[in-house]
């Protein structure tokens, strides 16, 4: 199968790429490498360096791909409320440049990377699709714009799509040398080098870690899926339990074998303070659920930042 990958030199998007060609695909890539790498890329691939709001390109190199995965996107919550125009133009703009590449290339499946970030902090715990979507963040508000986008094409169009609410996903390839590194990274920079961790608030904020395999797996169900149980809709894709950043620096402290010693700062804006997934329709409906630990994952993560 021809399949287009949209961020596929990125942390989440190369290990993706590699499990796709694992199975056999033919493999496209579009990446601006502003937050990926040449590194991160299989040879195996084709990778084509440019912008998802670039719409003459992105229907380049759409052109008789089956699937697109677009897990292209500027991240994180700190650079959206820094940037906010930035973030809107890649992660909206650029996410219906794809669905209207897709479209016109007659792809049959789009499978479109969201976040948990759209829920805004709920109230429901665990946390199901169906829960009030407050965005707290520029990041957030253009992820959900992102998914309404998607829910629409496979309305008007008949173009599948599954928007897949990704939640805190970590593991090999995440960087933590970027000026928005994720907290598992830096978390493991700072205890593997002597320093102190800093920590945004209290450290008692949850969150429901994803390891990347698994979120690799889940967005492969997404593509094989029947499009009759979850063509237009959203899925979250975590294990379903939280952990506290206290609770994280425990288990990387006995991991790592040193005794953290973490600085407390002042609460990010944007930022939520709980977050714990109900996956149970991605069970029902893409016949996927995770399977790596939190511990085996983290330890996982440890020997690959060594």
């Amino acid at each position: 199968m021809n399949v287009l990958v949209t961020g596929g030199a990125g942390f989440i998007g190369s290990n993706l790429v590699d499990a796709l060609l694992a199975r056999g695909d033919s493999v496209r890539i579009l990446d601006d490498l502003f937050s990926g790498s040449k590194e991160n890329v299989d040879p195996a691939a084709e990778l084509v360096v440019g912008s998802v709001a670039d719409e003459k390109l992105v229907h380049e190199v759409a052109d008789g791909c089956e699937v697109v995965f677009h897990i292209a996107a500027h991240r994180a919550v700190p650079r959206s409320v820094e940037n906010p125009l930035g973030t809107d133009l890649a992660n909206v703009h650029g996410t219906l440049a794809v669905l209207v590449a897709a479209r016109d290339a007659g792809a049959r499946r789009v499978v479109s990377a969201s976040s948990s970030s759209v829920y805004g902090g709920a109230e429901q715990l665990p946390t199901p699709e169906s829960a009030p979507l407050i965005p707290r963040s520029p990041y957030a508000v253009s992820k959900l714009a992102g998914e309404q986008y998607c829910r629409v094409f496979a309305e008007l169009f008949g173009l599948e799509t599954v928007s897949l609410r990704y939640f805190n996903v970590y593991g090999p390839r995440q960087r933590p040398d970027s000026a928005y590194a994720a907290v598992i990274p830096l978390f493991i920079d700072a205890l593997t080098s002597g320093k102190r961790p800093t920590v945004h608030g209290d450290g008692r904020q949850s969150r429901d870690f994803t390891f990347v395999t698994d979120a690799v797996v889940g967005t492969l169900a997404a593509a094989d899926a029947p499009g009759a149980a979850c063509a237009g809709r959203a899925y979250n894709i975590a294990p379903g339990y939280s952990h506290s950043l206290l609770d994280l620096l425990e288990i990387l402290g006995r991991l790592i074998g040193v005794k953290p010693d973490p600085v407390f700062t002042d609460p990010r804006p944007g930022d939520v303070r709980l977050a714990q997934a109900d996956p149970s329709a991605a069970t029902r409906d893409l016949g996927f659920s995770c399977s790596v630990g939190f511990e085996d994952g983290l330890r996982r993560t440890v020997e690959w930042l060594a």
